[in-house]
Protein backbone atom coordinates (compact mmCIF):
# COMPACT_ATOMS: atom_id res chain seq x y z
CA UNK A 1 0.00 0.00 0.00
CA UNK A 2 1.07 3.27 -0.81
CA UNK A 3 0.65 6.82 0.33
CA UNK A 4 -1.08 8.97 -2.66
CA UNK A 5 0.26 12.06 -1.13
CA UNK A 6 3.75 11.53 -1.43
CA UNK A 7 5.43 11.48 -4.46
CA UNK A 8 8.24 9.20 -5.56
CA UNK A 9 11.32 11.52 -3.30
CA UNK A 10 8.45 11.33 -0.40
CA UNK A 11 7.54 14.83 -0.63
CA UNK A 12 3.89 15.76 -0.12
CA UNK A 13 1.98 16.73 -3.21
CA UNK A 14 -1.34 17.15 -4.97
CA UNK A 15 -3.04 13.70 -6.44
CA UNK A 16 -3.31 13.97 -9.79
CA UNK A 17 -6.77 12.98 -10.39
CA UNK A 18 -6.97 14.04 -14.09
CA UNK A 19 -6.91 10.51 -15.45
CA UNK A 20 -9.87 8.96 -13.21
CA UNK A 21 -13.39 8.54 -14.29
CA UNK A 22 -16.24 11.11 -13.04
CA UNK A 23 -18.75 9.23 -10.85
CA UNK A 24 -21.58 9.43 -8.69
CA UNK A 25 -19.64 9.82 -5.02
CA UNK A 26 -21.08 10.10 -1.61
CA UNK A 27 -19.43 10.53 2.27
CA UNK A 28 -21.16 10.47 5.79
CA UNK A 29 -19.13 10.95 8.56
CA UNK A 30 -20.42 11.64 12.33
CA UNK A 31 -18.96 13.08 16.09
CA UNK A 32 -20.72 14.34 19.27
CA UNK A 33 -20.14 16.81 21.92
CA UNK A 34 -20.38 15.85 24.94
CA UNK A 35 -21.83 18.62 27.82
CA UNK A 36 -23.07 18.61 31.29
CA UNK A 37 -27.03 18.35 31.40
CA UNK A 38 -28.16 21.75 32.18
CA UNK A 39 -25.99 22.97 28.93
CA UNK A 40 -27.85 20.32 26.65
CA UNK A 41 -31.33 22.00 28.21
CA UNK A 42 -30.26 25.28 27.78
CA UNK A 43 -29.69 24.47 24.22
CA UNK A 44 -32.35 22.05 23.67
CA UNK A 45 -34.87 25.27 25.30
CA UNK A 46 -33.13 27.90 22.98
CA UNK A 47 -32.05 29.78 26.09
CA UNK A 48 -28.32 29.83 25.00
CA UNK A 49 -26.82 34.00 25.32
CA UNK A 50 -25.70 33.48 21.77
CA UNK A 51 -28.52 33.11 20.13
CA UNK A 52 -29.70 29.31 18.03
CA UNK A 53 -27.01 27.31 18.03
CA UNK A 54 -28.10 24.91 16.43
CA UNK A 55 -28.44 26.69 12.86
CA UNK A 56 -25.58 28.72 13.05
CA UNK A 57 -23.83 25.23 14.05
CA UNK A 58 -25.14 23.77 10.66
CA UNK A 59 -24.50 26.81 8.39
CA UNK A 60 -20.94 26.72 9.88
CA UNK A 61 -20.63 22.91 8.94
CA UNK A 62 -21.83 23.78 5.32
CA UNK A 63 -19.60 26.30 4.83
CA UNK A 64 -16.62 24.00 5.68
CA UNK A 65 -17.22 21.53 3.73
CA UNK A 66 -17.88 23.68 0.70
CA UNK A 67 -14.19 25.20 1.94
CA UNK A 68 -11.83 22.04 3.32
CA UNK A 69 -9.63 22.48 0.34
CA UNK A 70 -8.29 26.09 2.16
CA UNK A 71 -7.97 24.20 5.12
CA UNK A 72 -6.46 20.68 4.67
CA UNK A 73 -3.60 20.96 2.73
CA UNK A 74 -3.10 19.29 -0.91
CA UNK A 75 -7.27 18.13 -0.85
CA UNK A 76 -8.94 19.75 -3.95
CA UNK A 77 -11.52 22.40 -4.58
CA UNK A 78 -15.10 20.61 -5.30
CA UNK A 79 -18.19 21.44 -6.51
CA UNK A 80 -20.18 19.70 -4.02
CA UNK A 81 -23.90 19.01 -5.46
CA UNK A 82 -25.15 18.39 -2.06
CA UNK A 83 -24.32 19.08 2.32
CA UNK A 84 -26.48 18.28 4.54
CA UNK A 85 -25.64 18.43 8.38
CA UNK A 86 -28.37 17.27 11.16
CA UNK A 87 -28.14 17.06 15.13
CA UNK A 88 -29.73 14.86 17.89
CA UNK A 89 -29.91 15.84 21.34
CA UNK A 90 -29.04 12.82 22.82
CA UNK A 91 -30.26 13.56 26.57
CA UNK A 92 -29.09 9.98 28.24
CA UNK A 93 -25.39 10.65 27.15
CA UNK A 94 -25.59 14.15 27.51
CA UNK A 95 -24.52 15.17 24.24
CA UNK A 96 -25.62 16.60 20.56
CA UNK A 97 -24.65 14.01 18.20
CA UNK A 98 -23.72 15.46 14.75
CA UNK A 99 -23.72 14.04 11.54
CA UNK A 100 -22.70 15.44 7.80
CA UNK A 101 -24.02 13.93 4.17
CA UNK A 102 -21.93 15.06 1.34
CA UNK A 103 -22.20 14.79 -2.67
CA UNK A 104 -20.83 14.78 -6.10
CA UNK A 105 -20.48 13.91 -9.28
CA UNK A 106 -16.58 14.16 -10.04
CA UNK A 107 -13.27 12.36 -9.67
CA UNK A 108 -12.46 12.64 -6.23
CA UNK A 109 -14.36 11.27 -3.29
CA UNK A 110 -15.94 14.06 -0.45
CA UNK A 111 -14.62 11.99 2.99
CA UNK A 112 -12.86 15.18 3.94
CA UNK A 113 -15.75 17.42 2.97
CA UNK A 114 -17.73 15.32 5.29
CA UNK A 115 -15.21 15.22 8.10
CA UNK A 116 -14.63 18.47 8.10
CA UNK A 117 -18.28 19.46 8.37
CA UNK A 118 -18.81 17.64 11.49
CA UNK A 119 -15.09 19.02 12.64
CA UNK A 120 -16.32 22.26 12.21
CA UNK A 121 -20.03 21.92 13.11
CA UNK A 122 -18.94 20.32 16.87
CA UNK A 123 -16.42 23.39 16.91
CA UNK A 124 -18.98 25.61 16.45
CA UNK A 125 -21.34 24.52 19.32
CA UNK A 126 -18.40 24.92 21.46
CA UNK A 127 -17.80 28.21 21.04
CA UNK A 128 -21.81 29.28 21.09
CA UNK A 129 -22.27 27.37 24.26
CA UNK A 130 -19.02 27.99 26.51
CA UNK A 131 -20.21 30.53 28.19
CA UNK A 132 -21.96 28.16 30.53
CA UNK A 133 -19.92 24.96 29.81
CA UNK A 134 -15.85 25.30 29.28
CA UNK A 135 -15.23 21.56 29.74
CA UNK A 136 -17.24 20.34 26.65
CA UNK A 137 -15.39 17.48 25.04
CA UNK A 138 -15.52 16.74 20.94
CA UNK A 139 -15.20 13.05 20.97
CA UNK A 140 -15.56 10.14 17.90
CA UNK A 141 -15.13 12.55 14.80
CA UNK A 142 -15.15 10.00 11.93
CA UNK A 143 -16.19 8.79 8.67
CA UNK A 144 -18.99 5.88 8.82
CA UNK A 145 -19.67 5.53 5.01
CA UNK A 146 -18.11 6.21 1.72
CA UNK A 147 -19.35 5.17 -1.73
CA UNK A 148 -18.31 6.35 -5.34
CA UNK A 149 -14.78 5.52 -6.80
CA UNK A 150 -12.26 2.72 -7.64
CA UNK A 151 -12.61 1.66 -4.24
CA UNK A 152 -16.77 1.26 -4.37
CA UNK A 153 -18.39 1.18 -0.96
CA UNK A 154 -17.15 1.36 2.49
CA UNK A 155 -19.34 1.18 5.37
CA UNK A 156 -18.28 1.22 9.20
CA UNK A 157 -19.80 -1.86 11.12
CA UNK A 158 -19.27 -3.52 14.64
CA UNK A 159 -17.67 -6.75 14.30
CA UNK A 160 -19.66 -9.85 14.48
CA UNK A 161 -19.84 -11.16 18.31
CA UNK A 162 -18.56 -14.43 16.43
CA UNK A 163 -15.74 -13.32 14.76
CA UNK A 164 -14.62 -11.50 17.87
CA UNK A 165 -12.19 -13.38 20.33
CA UNK A 166 -12.21 -13.84 23.98
CA UNK A 167 -9.60 -11.60 24.19
CA UNK A 168 -11.53 -8.75 22.85
CA UNK A 169 -14.97 -9.32 24.06
CA UNK A 170 -14.46 -7.49 27.08
CA UNK A 171 -17.77 -5.09 27.33
CA UNK A 172 -15.80 -1.51 27.05
CA UNK A 173 -13.42 -3.58 23.84
CA UNK A 174 -12.77 -1.14 20.77
CA UNK A 175 -15.49 -1.63 18.18
CA UNK A 176 -13.58 -3.13 15.09
CA UNK A 177 -13.59 -1.58 11.74
CA UNK A 178 -13.93 -3.45 8.22
CA UNK A 179 -14.11 -2.42 4.87
CA UNK A 180 -17.26 -3.81 3.22
CA UNK A 181 -18.50 -4.52 -0.68
CA UNK A 182 -21.84 -5.10 -0.30
CA UNK A 183 -23.28 -3.93 -3.80
CA UNK A 184 -25.56 -0.75 -3.73
CA UNK A 185 -28.74 -0.22 -5.28
CA UNK A 186 -28.05 2.47 -8.44
CA UNK A 187 -31.24 4.76 -8.93
CA UNK A 188 -31.32 6.59 -12.19
CA UNK A 189 -33.41 10.10 -13.19
CA UNK A 190 -34.46 10.07 -17.28
CA UNK A 191 -36.03 13.44 -18.81
CA UNK A 192 -37.55 16.09 -17.29
CA UNK A 193 -37.61 14.71 -14.17
CA UNK A 194 -34.10 14.64 -14.29
CA UNK A 195 -34.05 18.26 -14.52
CA UNK A 196 -36.45 18.90 -11.80
CA UNK A 197 -34.33 16.91 -8.97
CA UNK A 198 -31.43 18.43 -10.34
CA UNK A 199 -29.53 15.00 -10.09
CA UNK A 200 -29.08 12.29 -12.42
CA UNK A 201 -28.15 8.78 -10.68
CA UNK A 202 -27.96 8.30 -6.52
CA UNK A 203 -26.67 5.36 -4.78
CA UNK A 204 -27.62 3.69 -1.43
CA UNK A 205 -26.75 0.60 0.55
CA UNK A 206 -29.68 -1.88 0.93
CA UNK A 207 -29.04 -1.30 4.74
CA UNK A 208 -29.96 2.13 4.78
CA UNK A 209 -33.46 1.23 3.64
CA UNK A 210 -36.35 0.40 6.16
CA UNK A 211 -37.11 -2.57 4.15
CA UNK A 212 -36.03 -3.99 0.86
CA UNK A 213 -38.79 -2.79 -1.34
CA UNK A 214 -39.32 0.01 -3.96
CA UNK A 215 -41.79 2.48 -1.54
CA UNK A 216 -38.85 2.15 0.47
CA UNK A 217 -36.30 3.14 -1.65
CA UNK A 218 -38.37 5.86 -3.14
CA UNK A 219 -38.97 7.19 0.80
CA UNK A 220 -35.05 7.26 1.13
CA UNK A 221 -34.73 8.90 -2.68
CA UNK A 222 -37.58 11.73 -1.33
CA UNK A 223 -35.36 12.52 1.82
CA UNK A 224 -32.32 13.41 0.02
CA UNK A 225 -33.38 15.95 -2.76
CA UNK A 226 -34.48 19.01 -2.84
CA UNK A 227 -37.93 18.63 -4.49
CA UNK A 228 -39.50 15.72 -3.15
CA UNK A 229 -42.36 16.06 -4.52
CA UNK A 230 -41.47 15.50 -7.86
CA UNK A 231 -41.52 11.81 -6.95
CA UNK A 232 -45.12 12.11 -6.23
CA UNK A 233 -46.93 12.40 -10.04
CA UNK A 234 -49.27 9.80 -10.43
CA UNK A 235 -48.19 8.98 -13.66
CA UNK A 236 -44.34 8.62 -12.78
CA UNK A 237 -42.97 5.09 -14.24
CA UNK A 238 -40.59 2.67 -13.01
CA UNK A 239 -38.40 0.13 -14.03
CA UNK A 240 -36.20 -2.44 -12.08
CA UNK A 241 -33.29 -3.55 -14.50
CA UNK A 242 -34.69 -1.98 -17.36
CA UNK A 243 -38.47 -4.17 -16.89
CA UNK A 244 -41.52 -2.22 -15.70
CA UNK A 245 -43.11 -2.13 -12.33
CA UNK A 246 -46.08 -0.99 -11.07
CA UNK A 247 -46.57 -0.80 -6.99
CA UNK A 248 -44.56 -2.11 -4.68
CA UNK A 249 -42.23 -5.02 -5.38
CA UNK A 250 -39.16 -6.14 -3.74
CA UNK A 251 -35.47 -5.12 -4.52
CA UNK A 252 -32.05 -6.48 -3.81
CA UNK A 253 -28.49 -5.22 -3.37
CA UNK A 254 -27.07 -4.21 -7.27
CA UNK A 255 -30.18 -3.46 -8.64
CA UNK A 256 -30.60 -0.74 -10.95
CA UNK A 257 -33.86 1.17 -10.57
CA UNK A 258 -34.94 4.14 -13.04
CA UNK A 259 -37.31 6.87 -12.56
CA UNK A 260 -39.26 8.37 -15.98
CA UNK A 261 -41.90 10.48 -16.47
CA UNK A 262 -44.40 8.92 -19.01
CA UNK A 263 -43.71 9.04 -22.42
CA UNK A 264 -45.86 10.96 -24.76
CA UNK A 265 -46.19 11.48 -28.65
CA UNK A 266 -46.25 9.63 -31.31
Amino acid sequence: MTLTHLNERGEASMVDVSDKQSSHREAVATGRIVMQPETLKLLADGDMPKGNVLATARIAGIQAAKRTHELIPLCHALMLSKVAVDFELDTTEHCVRVKAFCRLEGRTGVEMEALTAVSVACLTLYDMCKAVDRGMEIMDVRLDHKSGGRSGVWQRQAAPMADVDAATSEPDAPERVVAVKESPIEIRFFAELRERLGVEKLSVLPGHLSSPTLMALKAWVKSQIDTPEALDQPRLLCAVNHDMVQGDVAIKPGDEVAFFPPVTGG
